[in-house]
């Protein structure tokens, strides 16, 4: 994932949804992509990422990520992980564990609570220009509120077409660096638009996305549903107590 520099103005949104404390815009946003009602109606989300089968608990945000060589969760209390053989993981399971469950339940996961909304400067992108709104985090809030993320999107028809997000989760610093990743690839699922792909984008430097870093990354299998899944599918497993 490519570092680049900030592309953001602070100045407040000038209109807010009369029904939630969002945006205008955002909540223009969420409708486009099927609704908030059905984001919060729904219970479990799954979807494959090559060989990973995520799941997630949309009410508790457990989650538990299965692969042939290792599966990894968090159990409500914990992050764990479940290797057959040693680094067979090869990444941080604390940072990972719930990453592309985010990058994937775009835009939906900035209705959470104890977010902050922003304008941020528009993204011209091929001639294109398209409006931001900067998110960030109260003090606190989960285990990188330093985050910062901005969602652009589509003036005419307002689908989201571009995230820029900062990291800070080992830092624990605010940052002003941006990676970009472009959502142009859609599918629809049980209600909600959710992406069939992204793409990590270079930038230049001045912040504007160049040329894709490489092959998109590929959701498949998807499926959203109003049905809970049992507790003890996110548990830590037994030999690992």
């Amino acid at each position: 994932m490519i570092i680049a520099t900030a592309i953001a103005c602070k100045n407040e949104s000038k209109k807010v949804d009369k029904n939630e404390n969002f945006p205008f815009e955002l909540a223009k946003v969420f409708e486009k992509h099927g609704g908030l009602d059905v984001w919060k109606n729904a219970k479990t989300l799954s979807f494959n990422k090559g060989e990973e089968i995520h799941t997630i608990d949309l009410q508790s945000r457990k989650t538990r990520i299965n692969s042939p060589n290792y599966s990894l969760g968090f159990d409500g209390n914990e992050v764990w992980i479940n290797q057959k053989e040693t680094e067979a993981f090869k990444s941080n399971a604390n940072f990972y564990h719930n990453l592309f469950f985010y990058f994937y339940a775009m835009p939906f996961v900035f209705s959470d609570d104890g977010i902050l909304f922003e304008e941020a400067k528009d993204l011209v992108f091929e001639g294109f220009s398209y409006p931001g709104i900067k998110i960030s985090y109260k003090a606190n809030i989960g285990s990188s509120p330093d985050d910062n993320y901005i969602v652009y999107f589509n003036k005419n028809t307002y689908q989201m077409e571009w995230l820029a997000y900062t990291v800070t989760f080992n830092s624990k610093k605010p940052s002003e660096k941006y990676n970009m990743i472009r959502y142009n690839d859609w599918n629809s699922i049980n209600g909600l638009i959710l992406p069939k792909s992204i793409t990590w984008y270079q930038l230049d430097s001045l912040g504007a996305p160049t040329v894709p870093r490489g092959p998109a990354t590929e959701f498949t299998l998807a499926l959203l549903s109003n049905t809970k899944l049992p507790d003890s599918f996110f548990d830590k497993p037994k030999d690992l107590n």
